[in-house]
């Protein structure tokens, strides 16, 4: 019986912290001005299901493993990270002065939802709140 009453709980405290947490606390996530776009709240829904494994809910990665996309400088060049998300890659990357040494698959995503996912992941974790668009995933596939 008390479990039925801790499960509740617990779902409700994994949403909370799914993005944000911090100064963040209490913030539409999917804001990146003054209004919430579309396109970052269907990024929600595809970063749960194609990045959280690695990353984790709350972008934090798995230590030597996965890097961590909340608050990442790895962010800041937002065609590498387009590119990456798009064709993957294997070897070695600094993140947050950290190397990590994995795969990273390319991701079977649309432009659009390339765009939706990423605009989600800077409008979390203190990311800047970078809007990409389906245009700029377009250009960045039509250059490799």
């Amino acid at each position: 019986m008390k479990l039925l009453h801790i499960i509740p709980a617990v779902a409700i405290l994994i949403i909370a912290a799914s993005c944000g947490g911090g100064d963040n606390a209490g913030k539409n996530p999917y804001q990146t001005g003054e209004t919430a776009t579309a396109g970052a709240k269907s990024g929600e829904s595809i970063y749960k299901t194609n990045c959280a494994s690695c990353h984790m809910a709350s972008g934090e990665g798995i230590d030597k493993v996965y890097p961590p996309l909340a608050y990442s400088d790895y962010l800041k060049d937002k065609t590498m990270t387009i590119h990456q998300v798009i064709h993957g890659s294997s070897g070695e990357i600094v993140v947050n002065g950290k190397t990590y040494n994995n795969t990273m698959p390319p991701q079977q995503l649309n432009d659009e939802e390339v765009a939706a996912v990423l605009t989600y992941v800077y409008a979390c974790w203190d990311n800047g709140g970078a809007k990409v668009t389906a245009e700029e995933v377009k250009a960045v596939r039509a250059a490799k």
